[in-house]
Protein backbone atom coordinates (compact mmCIF):
# COMPACT_ATOMS: atom_id res chain seq x y z
CA UNK A 1 0.00 0.00 0.00
CA UNK A 2 0.95 3.65 -0.27
CA UNK A 3 1.13 5.00 3.29
CA UNK A 4 0.35 8.69 3.90
CA UNK A 5 1.80 10.50 6.93
CA UNK A 6 1.64 14.05 8.24
CA UNK A 7 2.74 16.09 11.25
CA UNK A 8 3.23 19.69 12.38
CA UNK A 9 6.77 20.97 12.98
CA UNK A 10 7.33 21.42 16.71
CA UNK A 11 9.46 24.01 18.49
CA UNK A 12 12.18 21.38 18.93
CA UNK A 13 12.17 20.54 15.22
CA UNK A 14 12.12 24.14 14.03
CA UNK A 15 14.96 25.37 11.78
CA UNK A 16 16.22 21.85 11.06
CA UNK A 17 16.83 20.72 7.49
CA UNK A 18 13.76 18.89 6.21
CA UNK A 19 15.51 15.51 5.88
CA UNK A 20 16.95 15.76 9.38
CA UNK A 21 13.43 16.40 10.65
CA UNK A 22 12.07 13.41 8.72
CA UNK A 23 14.73 10.85 9.65
CA UNK A 24 13.29 9.95 13.10
CA UNK A 25 9.78 9.52 11.64
CA UNK A 26 10.59 6.12 10.12
CA UNK A 27 13.91 5.08 11.69
CA UNK A 28 14.76 2.34 9.19
CA UNK A 29 14.60 4.67 6.17
CA UNK A 30 18.00 6.09 5.24
CA UNK A 31 18.79 9.64 4.20
CA UNK A 32 19.13 8.38 0.62
CA UNK A 33 15.65 6.83 0.73
CA UNK A 34 14.15 10.09 2.05
CA UNK A 35 15.98 11.95 -0.73
CA UNK A 36 14.32 9.64 -3.26
CA UNK A 37 10.92 10.56 -1.83
CA UNK A 38 11.87 14.21 -2.37
CA UNK A 39 12.93 13.45 -5.93
CA UNK A 40 9.63 11.63 -6.55
CA UNK A 41 7.67 14.68 -5.31
CA UNK A 42 6.15 12.67 -2.47
CA UNK A 43 6.84 15.23 0.27
CA UNK A 44 4.94 18.48 0.82
CA UNK A 45 5.33 21.39 3.22
CA UNK A 46 2.12 23.37 3.79
CA UNK A 47 0.63 21.55 0.76
CA UNK A 48 3.49 22.64 -1.51
CA UNK A 49 5.59 19.93 -3.17
CA UNK A 50 9.20 20.14 -1.98
CA UNK A 51 12.10 18.69 -3.98
CA UNK A 52 15.03 20.21 -2.07
CA UNK A 53 16.27 19.78 1.49
CA UNK A 54 14.99 23.13 2.75
CA UNK A 55 14.80 24.19 6.39
CA UNK A 56 11.47 23.86 8.17
CA UNK A 57 9.78 26.26 10.57
CA UNK A 58 7.60 25.78 13.62
CA UNK A 59 3.94 25.26 12.75
CA UNK A 60 4.53 24.12 9.19
CA UNK A 61 2.57 21.06 8.06
CA UNK A 62 4.71 18.28 6.59
CA UNK A 63 3.09 15.43 4.67
CA UNK A 64 4.74 12.53 2.88
CA UNK A 65 3.84 9.29 1.11
CA UNK A 66 5.85 6.05 1.34
CA UNK A 67 5.08 3.70 -1.59
CA UNK A 68 4.72 -0.07 -1.09
CA UNK A 69 4.72 0.27 2.69
CA UNK A 70 4.23 -2.78 4.91
CA UNK A 71 4.15 -3.34 8.67
CA UNK A 72 2.70 -5.68 11.30
CA UNK A 73 -1.10 -5.83 11.55
CA UNK A 74 -2.70 -4.25 14.64
CA UNK A 75 -6.22 -3.54 15.86
CA UNK A 76 -7.09 -0.16 14.33
CA UNK A 77 -10.66 0.08 15.67
CA UNK A 78 -10.31 3.25 17.77
CA UNK A 79 -13.53 5.00 18.79
CA UNK A 80 -14.47 8.53 19.81
CA UNK A 81 -15.97 8.58 23.32
CA UNK A 82 -16.36 12.31 24.03
CA UNK A 83 -15.05 15.70 22.89
CA UNK A 84 -15.41 19.42 23.31
CA UNK A 85 -13.79 22.23 21.32
CA UNK A 86 -10.24 21.53 22.63
CA UNK A 87 -9.75 17.92 23.70
CA UNK A 88 -11.23 14.49 23.00
CA UNK A 89 -11.43 11.12 24.73
CA UNK A 90 -10.61 8.12 22.54
CA UNK A 91 -10.93 4.37 23.02
CA UNK A 92 -7.58 2.72 22.24
CA UNK A 93 -7.83 -1.00 21.42
CA UNK A 94 -5.35 -3.40 22.99
CA UNK A 95 -2.21 -4.06 20.92
CA UNK A 96 -2.45 -0.71 19.12
CA UNK A 97 0.68 1.39 19.80
CA UNK A 98 -0.09 5.00 20.67
CA UNK A 99 2.96 6.27 18.78
CA UNK A 100 5.57 4.87 16.44
CA UNK A 101 7.54 1.78 17.42
CA UNK A 102 10.24 -0.23 15.71
CA UNK A 103 7.47 -2.39 14.22
CA UNK A 104 4.68 0.12 13.53
CA UNK A 105 4.79 3.65 12.20
CA UNK A 106 1.71 3.95 9.98
CA UNK A 107 -0.94 2.21 12.09
CA UNK A 108 -0.47 3.88 15.46
CA UNK A 109 -3.21 5.63 17.40
CA UNK A 110 -1.87 9.10 16.67
CA UNK A 111 -1.46 8.46 12.92
CA UNK A 112 -4.93 6.89 12.69
CA UNK A 113 -6.42 9.94 14.40
CA UNK A 114 -4.61 12.33 12.10
CA UNK A 115 -5.89 10.43 9.05
CA UNK A 116 -9.40 9.49 10.17
CA UNK A 117 -10.63 11.99 12.78
CA UNK A 118 -11.72 15.61 12.57
CA UNK A 119 -8.31 16.65 13.94
CA UNK A 120 -5.41 16.22 11.45
CA UNK A 121 -3.06 17.82 13.99
CA UNK A 122 -4.12 15.64 16.94
CA UNK A 123 -1.58 15.22 19.78
CA UNK A 124 -1.49 12.76 22.67
CA UNK A 125 -1.93 14.16 26.17
CA UNK A 126 -0.83 10.94 27.89
CA UNK A 127 -0.04 7.32 27.01
CA UNK A 128 -1.13 3.75 27.60
CA UNK A 129 1.04 0.64 27.29
CA UNK A 130 0.79 -1.18 23.96
CA UNK A 131 -1.34 -4.02 25.39
CA UNK A 132 -3.53 -1.85 27.63
CA UNK A 133 -6.89 -0.84 26.18
CA UNK A 134 -9.13 2.02 27.17
CA UNK A 135 -9.77 5.71 27.36
CA UNK A 136 -7.10 8.21 26.35
CA UNK A 137 -7.13 11.98 26.07
CA UNK A 138 -5.92 13.86 23.02
CA UNK A 139 -5.52 17.53 22.22
CA UNK A 140 -7.06 18.58 18.94
CA UNK A 141 -3.96 20.49 17.82
CA UNK A 142 -0.40 21.24 18.83
CA UNK A 143 -1.13 24.58 20.54
CA UNK A 144 -3.77 22.97 22.78
CA UNK A 145 -1.39 20.10 23.57
CA UNK A 146 1.27 22.56 24.76
CA UNK A 147 -1.25 24.19 27.05
CA UNK A 148 -2.45 21.00 28.74
CA UNK A 149 0.54 18.65 28.76
CA UNK A 150 2.27 20.65 31.49
CA UNK A 151 -0.81 20.72 33.74
CA UNK A 152 -2.50 17.34 33.35
CA UNK A 153 -3.00 17.12 37.11
CA UNK A 154 -5.26 20.17 36.94
CA UNK A 155 -7.26 18.50 34.15
CA UNK A 156 -7.52 14.84 35.24
CA UNK A 157 -9.18 14.39 38.65
CA UNK A 158 -9.48 10.57 38.81
CA UNK A 159 -8.12 7.65 36.73
CA UNK A 160 -9.81 4.27 37.15
CA UNK A 161 -8.80 1.00 35.50
CA UNK A 162 -10.21 -2.52 35.49
CA UNK A 163 -8.18 -5.71 35.36
CA UNK A 164 -8.82 -9.44 35.25
CA UNK A 165 -6.38 -11.20 37.58
CA UNK A 166 -5.48 -14.70 38.66
CA UNK A 167 -7.01 -15.94 41.89
CA UNK A 168 -9.40 -14.49 44.47
CA UNK A 169 -8.08 -11.73 46.77
CA UNK A 170 -8.63 -12.07 50.50
CA UNK A 171 -9.78 -8.44 50.58
CA UNK A 172 -12.74 -6.54 49.11
CA UNK A 173 -10.98 -3.17 49.28
CA UNK A 174 -7.28 -2.48 49.61
CA UNK A 175 -5.36 0.81 49.54
CA UNK A 176 -1.82 -0.22 48.62
CA UNK A 177 1.22 2.04 48.93
CA UNK A 178 4.80 1.09 48.08
CA UNK A 179 7.97 2.24 46.37
CA UNK A 180 8.56 0.94 42.84
CA UNK A 181 11.88 0.62 41.03
CA UNK A 182 13.77 -1.55 38.56
CA UNK A 183 16.33 -4.05 39.83
CA UNK A 184 19.76 -4.47 38.28
CA UNK A 185 19.75 -8.26 38.53
CA UNK A 186 16.35 -8.68 36.85
CA UNK A 187 16.48 -10.43 33.44
CA UNK A 188 13.74 -8.04 32.27
CA UNK A 189 15.17 -4.52 32.45
CA UNK A 190 11.80 -2.78 32.15
CA UNK A 191 10.21 -4.75 34.98
CA UNK A 192 9.20 -2.75 38.06
CA UNK A 193 9.54 -4.22 41.56
CA UNK A 194 8.20 -3.34 44.98
CA UNK A 195 11.24 -2.17 46.94
CA UNK A 196 11.94 -0.86 50.44
CA UNK A 197 10.68 2.62 51.29
CA UNK A 198 13.09 5.24 50.05
CA UNK A 199 14.59 2.92 47.43
CA UNK A 200 12.20 3.84 44.62
CA UNK A 201 9.34 6.12 43.63
CA UNK A 202 6.27 6.17 45.92
CA UNK A 203 3.12 4.70 44.39
CA UNK A 204 -0.45 4.41 45.62
CA UNK A 205 -3.48 2.54 44.24
CA UNK A 206 -6.90 1.69 45.65
CA UNK A 207 -8.07 -1.79 44.62
CA UNK A 208 -11.71 -2.95 44.76
CA UNK A 209 -12.81 -6.53 44.15
CA UNK A 210 -15.79 -6.40 41.79
CA UNK A 211 -16.31 -10.08 41.05
CA UNK A 212 -14.69 -13.49 41.42
CA UNK A 213 -15.52 -16.48 39.29
CA UNK A 214 -13.59 -19.69 38.93
CA UNK A 215 -9.86 -19.02 38.76
CA UNK A 216 -10.14 -15.29 38.05
CA UNK A 217 -11.29 -12.01 39.58
CA UNK A 218 -12.28 -8.62 38.20
CA UNK A 219 -10.54 -5.77 40.04
CA UNK A 220 -11.14 -2.03 39.86
CA UNK A 221 -7.98 0.03 40.32
CA UNK A 222 -7.92 3.76 41.07
CA UNK A 223 -4.56 5.42 40.59
CA UNK A 224 -3.34 8.11 42.96
CA UNK A 225 0.14 8.19 41.39
CA UNK A 226 1.23 7.39 37.85
CA UNK A 227 4.33 5.21 38.03
CA UNK A 228 5.50 2.96 35.21
CA UNK A 229 3.63 -0.39 35.24
CA UNK A 230 2.16 0.62 38.61
CA UNK A 231 -1.02 -1.49 38.58
CA UNK A 232 0.67 -4.47 36.93
CA UNK A 233 3.62 -4.55 39.33
CA UNK A 234 1.52 -4.00 42.45
CA UNK A 235 -1.03 -6.71 41.62
CA UNK A 236 1.78 -9.17 40.83
CA UNK A 237 3.38 -8.34 44.19
CA UNK A 238 0.01 -9.05 45.84
CA UNK A 239 0.05 -12.52 44.18
CA UNK A 240 -2.69 -11.61 41.70
CA UNK A 241 -0.93 -10.87 38.38
CA UNK A 242 -3.06 -9.68 35.48
CA UNK A 243 -4.21 -12.39 33.09
CA UNK A 244 -2.06 -12.39 29.94
CA UNK A 245 0.70 -10.20 31.39
CA UNK A 246 3.89 -11.42 29.75
CA UNK A 247 6.19 -9.61 32.21
CA UNK A 248 4.42 -9.99 35.54
CA UNK A 249 2.81 -13.44 35.27
CA UNK A 250 4.54 -16.82 34.84
CA UNK A 251 7.80 -15.26 36.11
CA UNK A 252 8.23 -13.35 32.84
CA UNK A 253 8.71 -16.62 30.90
CA UNK A 254 6.74 -15.52 27.85
CA UNK A 255 8.23 -12.03 27.65
CA UNK A 256 11.73 -13.51 27.57
CA UNK A 257 10.71 -16.16 25.07
CA UNK A 258 9.10 -13.60 22.76
CA UNK A 259 12.39 -11.71 22.54
CA UNK A 260 13.96 -14.76 20.87
CA UNK A 261 11.02 -16.00 18.78
CA UNK A 262 7.28 -15.80 18.32
CA UNK A 263 5.02 -17.34 20.94
CA UNK A 264 3.24 -20.53 19.88
CA UNK A 265 -0.38 -21.61 20.18
CA UNK A 266 0.70 -23.85 23.06
CA UNK A 267 2.28 -20.83 24.79
CA UNK A 268 -0.98 -18.89 24.58
CA UNK A 269 -2.90 -21.85 25.98
CA UNK A 270 -0.85 -21.36 29.13
CA UNK A 271 -0.57 -17.57 29.00
CA UNK A 272 -4.21 -16.88 28.10
CA UNK A 273 -5.19 -13.92 25.89
CA UNK A 274 -2.88 -12.30 23.34
CA UNK A 275 -2.64 -9.16 25.51
CA UNK A 276 -2.86 -8.44 29.22
CA UNK A 277 -6.36 -7.73 30.50
CA UNK A 278 -5.92 -4.21 31.82
CA UNK A 279 -8.41 -1.57 30.70
CA UNK A 280 -8.49 2.20 31.30
CA UNK A 281 -12.15 2.29 32.26
CA UNK A 282 -13.00 5.74 33.59
CA UNK A 283 -11.65 9.30 33.66
CA UNK A 284 -12.97 12.17 35.76
CA UNK A 285 -12.01 15.60 34.40
CA UNK A 286 -12.15 18.95 36.11
CA UNK A 287 -14.45 21.10 34.01
CA UNK A 288 -11.98 23.83 33.06
CA UNK A 289 -14.31 25.24 30.41
CA UNK A 290 -17.31 26.09 32.60
CA UNK A 291 -16.78 27.67 36.01
CA UNK A 292 -20.11 26.37 37.24
CA UNK A 293 -20.00 23.05 35.42
CA UNK A 294 -19.80 19.66 37.14
CA UNK A 295 -16.87 17.30 36.66
CA UNK A 296 -16.83 15.51 33.32
CA UNK A 297 -16.99 11.72 33.71
CA UNK A 298 -15.97 9.55 30.75
CA UNK A 299 -16.60 5.80 30.98
CA UNK A 300 -15.18 3.38 28.47
CA UNK A 301 -17.54 0.41 28.34
CA UNK A 302 -15.64 -1.19 25.44
CA UNK A 303 -14.41 -4.10 27.55
CA UNK A 304 -14.77 -6.95 25.05
CA UNK A 305 -16.35 -10.32 25.78
CA UNK A 306 -13.03 -12.05 26.14
CA UNK A 307 -12.38 -9.85 29.18
CA UNK A 308 -15.41 -11.14 31.04
CA UNK A 309 -15.14 -13.94 33.55
CA UNK A 310 -16.38 -17.12 31.94
CA UNK A 311 -15.04 -19.89 34.13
Amino acid sequence: MNAHFSFTVSTKQADQPLLECLLPCIPYLTTEQWQRLLDQKLITVDNQVITQNTRVHEGQRIAYTVPDYQEAEVDTRWKLLWHNHEIAAIHKPANLPVNRTTRNVYNTLIQLLRRESLWPDAHLLHRLDLETSGVMLIAQNNDIAKRYQSKLESLIKRKIYRAVVYGTPSWDNLEFECDLNTMGDSPIRSQMHVVANGQGKPSKTHFTLLKSQGDYSLIECELFTGRKHQIRAQLAHLSHPILGDKIYSNNGEFYLKRIEKNLTKHDFQKLGPSHHLLHAYELHLHNLWDNEGEDIVIRNELFSEEFLLKK
